[in-house]
């Protein structure tokens, strides 16, 4: 492992430590319907991230599914089911154990936490409604969130000398184009659905500040 895989495994486990610190546990025992939320959240995270592409090993593109992930867990519960699907990828070979620390930190936290900013920016300084809730915190990140992630990623790859700028550019961050609208309609098609038969399912989301408007 390298320096900065070091130092990204280290950030990772302290960000995990944390979350599960600060996890209401007995609270979440207590409620059957949100463990099956969380671990049905996780399967489905992990299934979608089994499908990928790419040329080189790492240099490969697949759905984050993380923005509607983080509104329908929370941050704490986001960051845990990603981090569960990372494992299981890791464990059957897709990703390597040596980017562990790496993807957990620039490829599920990031996106998680600047997913959640935007949300909380959202309803303290936009009006609430629910096109504002499907576009602005679930369409527009799912866009972003990608092109971030694989920004971050593409941007580490060279920084630790793994690939020449021209190999990252040409065979990765050119398809960020092509990703935005589908990762967007993703996320924003998840949450359009969810809150319409099942709003009690996302963590995030109340009929009292988006539907009555209060």
């Amino acid at each position: 492992m390298t320096i900065l895989q070091i130092i990204c495994l280290v950030a990772f486990i302290i960000v995990i430590g944390l979350t599960i610190k600060n996890i209401p546990f007995a609270q979440f025992r207590a409620d059957s319907r949100r463990q099956h939320i969380v671990f049905g959240a996780a399967a489905s995270v992990f299934f979608l991230w089994i499908f990928r592409a790419g040329i080189f090993p790492g240099l490969d593109v697949h759905f984050l599914w993380l923005p509607a992930l983080a509104l329908i867990l929370g941050f704490r519960f986001a960051i845990l089911a990603a981090s569960f699907a990372l494992a299981g990828t890791t464990v059957i070979g897709l990703d390597s154990w040596s980017m562990f620390g790496v993807n957990g930190l620039l490829g599920i936290c990031a996106p998680i936490a600047l997913t959640y900013v935007i949300y909380i920016i959202s309803f303290h300084r936009i009006p609430r409604n629910l096109f504002v809730y499907i576009f602005v915190c679930a369409f527009f990140p799912g866009a972003a969130m990608i092109a971030i992630k694989m920004g971050l990623l593409g941007g580490y790859y060279f920084i630790d000398g793994m690939y020449e700028w021209e190999v990252i550019k040409d065979n990765y961050l050119i398809l960020i184009p092509l990703l935005l609208f589908p990762e967007g309609m993703l996320n924003g098609m998840t949450l359009t659905l969810l809150t319409i038969y099942k709003p009690e399912w996302i963590y995030t989301f109340h009929d009292k500040f988006y539907i009555d408007n209060k």
